[in-house]
Formats: structure tokens, sequence, C-alpha cells
């Protein structure tokens, strides 16, 4: 997901609230105390309310709310003017109570003005006999125009919300986040390959090396050994050790690894959890899907309404007009997977996931190791199961159709272009079932980045569904010619980086990149000289792009090299290509070889990025797209344990992916998987990849949280943390890649 802000969503600005005030005020606040008259005794002076029936009963606040309202913030408690100095610390205290019991309270402290940002929020499951509740965070800004706002909203019963004590308390001690990291000896808390490498990491301060044993679920001793001190890993500041056990073949469950007095968390030695990750990590895409009741007998837990469709309180994606000025046409853009934990639906992103997705199927066609049919008709229990199509490519087709629908009609201007993307006319709060929300949406400019993905994606379709569907393969090559043409007459339109409300902005001022991908899936769809003679005279074809940060939306000729290494084509120089693809590999074995915790993945500064994990999955696509070429098992066993990272052999000590390990993320932000904040709704499915550790820590609650962190250390599983623990569409692509290359080694 694209770096965004979130707003406070001031209840008058954005919704025409009337805000209702509460008679006389309480004087005589604490030097150090913002909250004015947080206790009220005797008047309920300065609050203000919105949408509630509010009064004093018994020393506290009391506000009978409303059922039948959509948004938190369609009801709330407030109070205005509050000051704040960036820098300071404070202790934000309530005590609150629901009857009847199990409601959620958004508490946020954030700007009382455009542009409404949070900058800290709490969301406490209420009981009917009342609590006390304690916040610490760090101001990021000085204002004037603070706001402390309860927000109640978003129920469809009416009930009774009582607040007191209320307190805003500047110049506290910061708050020590200290995150339980469990066990020192860190283990990918899944599953081993029988004959695959196995490493582990101790976190020990000794100098000297230490003894291991292996043990199987009966505790007996299965494997023995010594540990090698590694020093400082820079990458999480701690002093650590390598343990080696790769020579134990033997399958099982239930295994754990005992050293320096520590006991790992369980592991399997076996292929299944392999199998199972490759389902659930494809699986994903139909929950994400826009447009489309999901049915609860495939998804168990699941099952909710189409979002989207014009059923009110949606607008709907059937007829979406343009941002104010850019257009006077409307577009049916239905359909598509929402892009992440909003409602937003993006070119840029959704055309290098859809990519990824298609290249899981296109590797098994290819390679040495490939099974098509692991991924074919019947094995992801989608609605569309049964049609002879292999459901990885069902499912891509979902957001494939989308895609196309976004392209600007002919006639139009900058006909044959993509809009760039298509969300909320506002960002919305969470929770929010994509069928309850009420926002206008809009289509936003084309861009020449999102024609690109548009024009690969398509191309590269058009090959693969060509035995399944040739009127739809022709229509996608069709469309992916006409963006071609149209990006080469508008080379350099790009997205406003402040086109970043309601959704995010995913701009880049550079497409040479997305020229090259794009060529590439053209001529190796085509076999036409004019595309492969833009490959070979692109800057991109003979330039390293196996940088550090790996490939991404922003970053796309990775997707293209990679296409032309594997797909068998008639390219002049081919082998150079092959043998880029390889010396890119070695960088990144290289990188996991000195990463004494295992992966590829070695950033400037050690400064993390947003999405780091599938970072750390797409370097691993090149170590094992290197295998699919070599045959060499360096590569195969490079590839295999960069996952021994995302699936807990961290620093964390914590499985990135939902469902899987002892201890795994499963807080991911989102509107609708939202069980932290709504004991109906669900958490991530299993098989979700969260985005993972981000040093610019961009979100209020992770800056509360983790100012100083190191590397590593930057993530928090909390559904607040949008910047560390988002889900997107194209993070779980790399994880569906990788769980389907390491299943296939079996």
């Amino acid at each position: 997901m694209k770096p965004r802000s979130t707003a406070l969503l001031s209840l008058a600005a954005l919704l025409g609230a009337a805000l209702t005030a509460l008679p006389a005020q309480q004087a005589g606040a604490e030097e150090a105390e913002q909250v004015r008259n947080g206790t009220f005794d005797t008047t309920a002076d300065p609050w203000w309310t919105s949408n509630v029936t509010a009064g004093l009963a018994d020393g506290r606040l009391c506000a009978d709310v409303p059922g039948g309202t959509v948004n938190r913030w369609d009801s709330a408690v407030g109070q205005n003017d509050i000051t704040l100095e960036k820098g300071s610390t404070y202790r934000f205290s309530f005590s609150a109570s629901g009857v009847p019991e199990g409601h959620v309270v958004r508490a946020v402290v954030g700007l009382g003005a455009a542009p409404y940002d949070t900058w800290h929020e709490a969301t406490p499951v209420l009981s009917a006999s009342g609590e006390s509740y304690t916040y610490t965070f760090t101001a990021p800004v000085d204002s004037a125009q603070g706001q402390v706002a309860f927000q109640v909203g978003g129920s469809a019963d009416p009930w009774r919300f009582c607040l007191d004590d209320v307190s805003l308390l500047g110049g506290v001690p910061p708050e020590v986040y200290e995150p339980d990291t469990g066990p020192r000896v860190r283990v990918n808390q899944v599953a081993y390959l029988p004959a695959g490498p196995k490493n582990a990491t101790l976190v020990t301060d000794a100098a000297g090396k230490l003894p291991w044993q292996l043990r199987n679920a009966a505790g007996a001793t299965v494997a023995r050994g010594w540990s090698v001190p590694r020093g400082l890993d820079a990458s999480s500041g701690q002093r650590v050790h390598s343990i080696d056990f790769g020579a134990f073949r033997k399958g099982g469950t239930g295994f754990t690894l005992v050293a320096d007095g520590e006991t790992s968390r369980p592991f399997d030695i076996g292929t299944a959890a392999y199998r199972r990750l490759r389902v659930d990590a494809a699986k994903y895409y139909y929950t994400q899907r826009s447009g489309i009741a999901i049915r609860d007998d495939l998804r168990p837990g699941y099952g909710r309404a189409a979002g989207h469709v014009g059923v009110a309180p949606n607008q709907g994606d059937a007829s979406v007009p343009c941002q104010h000025g850019v257009c006077d046409y409307t577009l049916d853009v239905s359909g598509g997977w929402y892009d992440a934990g909003d409602h937003g639906k993006y070119v840029v992103n959704g055309g290098i996931a859809v990519w990824e997705l298609m290249s899981t199927y296109e590797r098994s066609l290819h390679a040495r190791t490939g099974h098509p049919a692991a991924l074919g008709d019947g094995t992801l229990a989608l609605p569309e199961s049964g049609n002879k199509t292999p459901d990885i490519l069902d499912e891509a087709r979902w957001e494939l159709d989308f895609l196309l629908r976004m392209q600007v009609p002919a006639g139009q201007p900058f006909a044959g272009m993509a809009h760039h993307k298509v969300h909320d006319e506002q960002w919305t709060g969470l929770p929010l079932l994509p069928d309850d929300d009420p926002q206008k949406r809009e289509l936003h400019p084309p861009t020449t980045t999102a024609t690109l993905n548009l024009a690969a994606a398509a191309a590269q379709a058009a090959r693969l569904y060509k035995p399944y569907d040739k009127a739809f393969a022709a229509k996608a090559l069709q469309a992916a010619r006409t963006a071609w043409a149209a990006a080469v007459a508008h080379p350099k339109v790009y997205a406003d980086p402040a086109d970043a409300t309601g959704g995010g902005a995913y701009n880049d001022d550079d497409a040479t990149d997305e020229f090259y991908w794009a060529a590439a899936e053209l001529y190796l769809t085509t076999g036409e000289k004019q595309y492969a003679d833009f490959v070979a005279g692109s800057p991109v074809h003979t330039a390293d792009v196996f940088v550090p940060y790996g490939f991404d939306w922003s970053r796309t000729a990775a997707a293209g090299r990679l296409d032309l290494a594997l797909v068998p084509s008639k390219l002049p120089g081919r082998d150079k290509v092959r043998r880029s693809v390889v010396r890119g590999a070695d960088t990144y074995l290289a990188a996991l070889a000195a990463q004494p915790y295992g992966m590829p993945y070695a950033p400037d500064g050690n400064r993390y990025d947003w999405g780091s994990s599938h970072q750390v999955l797409n370097n691993a696509v090149v170590i094992a797209t290197a295998y699919d070429l070599t045959g060499a098992s360096k590569y195969r066993d490079g590839a295999v344990e960069s996952m021994d990272y995302v699936l807990g052999r961290n620093a964390l000590n914590m499985s990135y992916v939902t469902g899987y390990g002892e201890v795994n993320s499963h807080r991911q932000h989102s509107r609708w998987y939202a069980h932290q904040l709504d004991p109906n709704l669900p958490d991530p499915p299993a098989g979700t990849l969260a985005g993972g550790p981000n040093s610019s820590i961009q979100d209020p609650y992770a800056q509360g949280k983790l100012q100083g962190c190191v590397g590593q250390f930057c993530y928090i599983d909390d559904i607040q943390s949008w910047s560390t623990n988002e889900t997107a569409i194209n993070w779980n692509a790399a994880l569906a890649r990788m769980a389907s290359f390491v299943a296939d080694q079996q």
C-alpha cells in the first residue's frame, strides 16, 4: 500500500453534523492538564456532542447513542481547542462504560481543523460496569487546535455511553514499549523442508559457541551441535549466534530447538504446511473482491454482502464520475480487488499484483519443479471453480476485468490511457464493511504509469488465457496494444503526490521501468520486432535492476527482466538476460549469508521500507528464478531459507503470516478484517501477509510505541498501525509466489 495519511474526520467539517454545546465550565485545571473539566462534577461545559442525547448522571457525562448509524464518527462527544507541544509526551486517560456491553468507542486525540489528522487513537471494547483506560503518546506537531473526541457511532442498535475522568496530561515520561519476543531461540515457526536448509538464530551475549539440541514432539533429543557466534546484528541491534541443523532430514511435527537455556517455539519438518500456504495465500484474493457477495460456504466466517454495487448506503462503482474537472463521462469500474485495508482500487498496484499472481502460474508452466495442477481448477474454492480454467487464473480475471474497465474510452482526451485509481472522496474510518461505505466514488486522472501497468498485465493475460478463453485473450491483447500506443503518445503524465485524500497517491515520476516491463510482456506474447527493439533500446535492459529494496509497484523493471529470462522466446541476447538474473540472485544470496537472520534483504542504512516483508519475498523470487534457470542447489536453498524470516525467524520472533506459526500477525489494518475493533468481524484470513517493519513509522500509533526503533523492531501488530501492519494485494502476491515455489520443492 502506498504511504498515505489517515484523518481524524472532523465531525463538523466532514459530516455537516450539528454540534451541541453543553452548559457552564468548571475552572481550575492543573497546569499540565490540557483537558478542561474532565470530571463532569457539576457541568459538561466545554464539551460538545453530535447526534447523541447527553447529560450528567452520577458525576459522569452519559450519552444515549441512537442505532442505525454507519460510521464511528456519526455520533460523538468531544472537546476542542486542546493545546499540544511537538515532542512532548502525553498521558491520555479516561473511564468509560457501555450498556449493553461489547460496544467499541474510538477515543481520538487529533487536529480539530483541516486536514483533521489523528495523533493518537484507542478503541477499547466497553463493559457495562466501566473500566479505566490509560495510553501514552508523543505529540508529532505543535498545535492549539487539538481535539479530544469519543466516537461512538456505527451501531445498528441504540446504547448508552458514559464517560468520566478524562485527562490529557502533558510532560509525563515517555512510555517504553517492549515487545514480548518470547524465547531467544528464533526459528521458522511453520516448517522446514526435510531436504532443505534448516537454520535458526540465537539471541545471546555469549562470546563463544554454545551447544544446541533438536528435540522431537516427545522431548527426545534427535540432533545436537554447536552454534556459530555472529556478533552484533545491525538489523536488530542484538548479539546473536547462528544454528544450522540442516543435517537432520527426518520429517515430523512439534520439533523444538534448545540452546542457552531457551526452548524455541515449535515447528514441523515437512512440506504439508507449504502446500496449505500456497492455497491460502491465493485464497486471500476472493475475500478482497469488490462488487460481489462473498459466500460464507466458500470462506466460512468471511461471508459478506457485495461492496460498491450501488445499494444504499453505497454509491456504487457501476457509473463513477471523475474528480471535478478531470472528465465529463462516467465509467463502470465495478469488480476488481480492494487494494489494501481501505476500499480503494488502484491500477498501478493492481497491475503488479495481478502480474505476480499470473506469474505464479506461468512459472509452473516453464520451471523444472513447476506443478500447474497445484493451482488448477477446483483448488481455491471459488465461485468459478469447475469451469475448466485454473482457479488462479479465474481469480486474476476478476482484477483484470476491472483494469480493462479503467481504460479511457475512444473519442475522449487521453483515449486508451488508464485512470490511475478509483476510491472514496474522503477517508473513512475503521471498522467499515464495503457495503456500508457511504462515500462518493471518484475516478482520478489517467497516468502513464497506470496505462503501462494495464498494458503489461493485459499482454501477459493474452498469452495465459488463450487456451481457456480465446475471446478474452484477444480482448486483453487489443487493450494492451491500445494502452501501449497511448502511453507512447503521453509518456510523462504522472500522478499528483498531493492526491492522497480518500486513498493513496501511488505517485511515481519515472515511467522508464514501466515502459520496459510493458514492452517485454507485449514482446513475449506477440513476438513482434517493435517491442523487441524497444526492450533492447531501453536503458533499463542493461541496468542493474535488482536493488536492495527489491521490485515493487514503483520499481517494475525486474518484472520484465524475470519474464524475459523465464518465458521462452527468440529475443536476441536472451542468454545475457538470464545471466543478469543469476547475478542479481548472487547479490541477494550474499545479503542472506551476511544476515544472521538469513534474509536476502539489506536496505541502505538499515532503513526498512513500507511493506518490507514482501520486499524480502520478492528478493527471494529472484533467487528462486535463478534456480529455475540454472538448477543450482544454492539458489533453491537460498530461496527456501528466505521464507524463514517471514515465518518467524526474526527479531520479533513472530510470523508475519496470519494463521501460520504459534505467534503470528493477525491484527492487520483493515476496515473489514477488524475483529480487534468489532468482535462480530473476523481477523484477516489465514495466509494474509502483514506489511512488516517500516523504519519511517508514519502512523500515530506506531510513532507512540516505536520511536527510535532499529530495523526489524519497527513493527507492531495492531490494527491502528497502518504503516507497519497493513495488508495489500501486491504483498500477498509475493507470498503466494514464494509459497508455491517452496511447495514445489517437495
